[in-house]
Protein backbone atom coordinates (compact mmCIF):
# COMPACT_ATOMS: atom_id res chain seq x y z
CA UNK A 1 0.00 0.00 0.00
CA UNK A 2 1.05 3.85 -0.82
CA UNK A 3 2.14 6.03 1.73
CA UNK A 4 0.11 9.38 1.22
CA UNK A 5 2.94 11.90 -0.22
CA UNK A 6 4.85 9.21 -2.26
CA UNK A 7 5.76 9.05 -6.11
CA UNK A 8 2.74 6.93 -6.71
CA UNK A 9 0.01 8.72 -4.89
CA UNK A 10 0.72 11.76 -7.04
CA UNK A 11 1.01 9.88 -10.01
CA UNK A 12 -2.49 8.68 -9.50
CA UNK A 13 -3.91 11.70 -7.96
CA UNK A 14 -2.76 13.76 -11.34
CA UNK A 15 -3.98 10.76 -13.35
CA UNK A 16 -7.34 11.41 -11.89
CA UNK A 17 -7.13 15.34 -12.11
CA UNK A 18 -5.95 15.01 -15.80
CA UNK A 19 -9.06 12.62 -16.56
CA UNK A 20 -11.44 14.82 -15.41
CA UNK A 21 -9.70 18.11 -16.69
CA UNK A 22 -10.50 16.13 -20.43
CA UNK A 23 -13.89 15.09 -19.36
CA UNK A 24 -14.55 18.30 -18.19
CA UNK A 25 -13.41 19.83 -21.35
CA UNK A 26 -14.69 17.33 -23.57
CA UNK A 27 -18.72 17.80 -22.04
CA UNK A 28 -18.19 22.00 -22.24
CA UNK A 29 -17.32 21.43 -25.70
CA UNK A 30 -20.26 20.77 -27.17
CA UNK A 31 -20.15 22.89 -30.74
CA UNK A 32 -17.65 20.47 -31.63
CA UNK A 33 -19.32 17.65 -32.03
CA UNK A 34 -22.84 19.22 -33.09
CA UNK A 35 -23.82 20.45 -36.34
CA UNK A 36 -26.31 23.11 -36.56
CA UNK A 37 -30.07 22.60 -37.54
CA UNK A 38 -31.53 22.88 -40.82
CA UNK A 39 -34.68 23.51 -39.47
CA UNK A 40 -35.03 27.08 -41.56
CA UNK A 41 -35.89 25.67 -44.35
CA UNK A 42 -38.80 24.28 -45.09
CA UNK A 43 -37.94 20.76 -46.44
CA UNK A 44 -41.52 19.98 -47.69
CA UNK A 45 -41.85 22.76 -50.27
CA UNK A 46 -39.58 22.99 -52.95
CA UNK A 47 -39.59 26.23 -55.50
CA UNK A 48 -37.49 27.58 -58.68
CA UNK A 49 -35.90 31.46 -58.65
CA UNK A 50 -34.53 32.73 -61.98
CA UNK A 51 -32.25 35.56 -61.21
CA UNK A 52 -28.67 36.84 -61.67
CA UNK A 53 -26.08 35.54 -59.14
CA UNK A 54 -24.07 38.63 -57.65
CA UNK A 55 -21.92 36.48 -55.15
CA UNK A 56 -20.54 32.65 -54.88
CA UNK A 57 -18.37 32.05 -51.88
CA UNK A 58 -16.30 28.05 -52.09
CA UNK A 59 -16.00 27.93 -48.00
CA UNK A 60 -16.69 25.35 -45.54
CA UNK A 61 -18.60 23.88 -43.83
CA UNK A 62 -20.91 25.23 -46.27
CA UNK A 63 -20.48 26.89 -49.59
CA UNK A 64 -23.28 29.65 -50.62
CA UNK A 65 -24.17 31.86 -52.96
CA UNK A 66 -26.84 34.84 -53.70
CA UNK A 67 -29.19 35.27 -56.40
CA UNK A 68 -30.97 39.03 -57.35
CA UNK A 69 -34.48 37.56 -58.39
CA UNK A 70 -37.01 39.93 -59.64
CA UNK A 71 -40.08 40.05 -57.60
CA UNK A 72 -43.83 40.31 -58.43
CA UNK A 73 -43.64 44.39 -57.56
CA UNK A 74 -40.43 44.69 -59.75
CA UNK A 75 -38.14 45.03 -56.85
CA UNK A 76 -35.17 43.11 -56.90
CA UNK A 77 -35.07 41.14 -53.76
CA UNK A 78 -31.12 39.18 -53.15
CA UNK A 79 -31.76 35.60 -52.20
CA UNK A 80 -29.35 34.03 -49.86
CA UNK A 81 -29.11 30.30 -50.56
CA UNK A 82 -26.98 27.84 -48.55
CA UNK A 83 -25.51 24.67 -50.01
CA UNK A 84 -23.47 21.75 -49.22
CA UNK A 85 -19.87 21.44 -48.20
CA UNK A 86 -17.49 21.93 -51.21
CA UNK A 87 -16.45 18.62 -50.99
CA UNK A 88 -20.01 16.99 -51.27
CA UNK A 89 -20.59 19.57 -53.77
CA UNK A 90 -17.16 18.51 -55.85
CA UNK A 91 -19.07 15.05 -56.20
CA UNK A 92 -22.00 16.56 -58.03
CA UNK A 93 -19.49 18.22 -60.50
CA UNK A 94 -19.00 21.38 -58.86
CA UNK A 95 -15.73 23.83 -58.85
CA UNK A 96 -14.72 26.63 -57.51
CA UNK A 97 -15.30 28.63 -61.05
CA UNK A 98 -18.79 26.92 -61.38
CA UNK A 99 -20.32 30.56 -60.13
CA UNK A 100 -19.38 33.51 -61.07
CA UNK A 101 -21.11 37.22 -60.38
CA UNK A 102 -23.30 37.48 -63.62
CA UNK A 103 -24.08 34.46 -64.36
CA UNK A 104 -28.25 33.99 -65.58
CA UNK A 105 -29.37 31.16 -63.44
CA UNK A 106 -32.49 28.88 -62.27
CA UNK A 107 -32.27 27.68 -58.65
CA UNK A 108 -34.45 25.20 -57.20
CA UNK A 109 -34.45 25.66 -53.47
CA UNK A 110 -35.83 24.40 -49.98
CA UNK A 111 -37.11 27.87 -49.13
CA UNK A 112 -36.94 29.24 -45.84
CA UNK A 113 -39.58 28.77 -43.37
CA UNK A 114 -40.03 32.59 -42.43
CA UNK A 115 -40.68 33.66 -45.72
CA UNK A 116 -37.46 35.72 -45.96
CA UNK A 117 -35.36 35.47 -49.61
CA UNK A 118 -33.45 32.28 -49.40
CA UNK A 119 -33.04 28.72 -49.57
CA UNK A 120 -31.28 25.26 -49.40
CA UNK A 121 -30.21 24.57 -52.15
CA UNK A 122 -31.18 21.57 -54.57
CA UNK A 123 -30.16 22.18 -58.11
CA UNK A 124 -29.27 24.85 -60.32
CA UNK A 125 -29.18 25.14 -64.19
CA UNK A 126 -26.71 27.08 -65.21
CA UNK A 127 -27.45 29.59 -68.85
CA UNK A 128 -25.39 26.88 -71.14
CA UNK A 129 -28.39 24.46 -70.12
CA UNK A 130 -25.80 22.60 -68.11
CA UNK A 131 -27.19 21.26 -64.64
CA UNK A 132 -25.64 20.58 -61.18
CA UNK A 133 -27.92 18.58 -58.15
CA UNK A 134 -30.70 17.06 -58.74
CA UNK A 135 -31.13 15.85 -55.54
CA UNK A 136 -34.09 17.62 -54.60
CA UNK A 137 -37.74 15.26 -53.76
CA UNK A 138 -40.94 15.33 -56.44
CA UNK A 139 -41.99 19.11 -55.92
CA UNK A 140 -45.24 19.39 -53.81
CA UNK A 141 -48.34 20.14 -56.19
CA UNK A 142 -47.97 24.25 -55.14
CA UNK A 143 -45.14 25.24 -56.74
CA UNK A 144 -43.47 28.43 -57.06
CA UNK A 145 -41.85 30.00 -59.91
CA UNK A 146 -40.26 33.42 -59.34
CA UNK A 147 -38.79 34.55 -62.81
CA UNK A 148 -37.28 38.19 -63.24
CA UNK A 149 -39.20 40.75 -65.17
CA UNK A 150 -37.58 41.87 -68.75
Amino acid sequence: MDRIGTRTSRRTVRSVLSFMLGAMLLAFSTPAWVHHSGAMFDREKVITITGTVTEFNWTNPHASFRVDVAAADGKVESWAIEMNSPNNLVREGWKRTSLKAGDKVSVTVNPLRDGRPGGWYLSILLADGHRLGGSEPAPVPATDTKEPQT
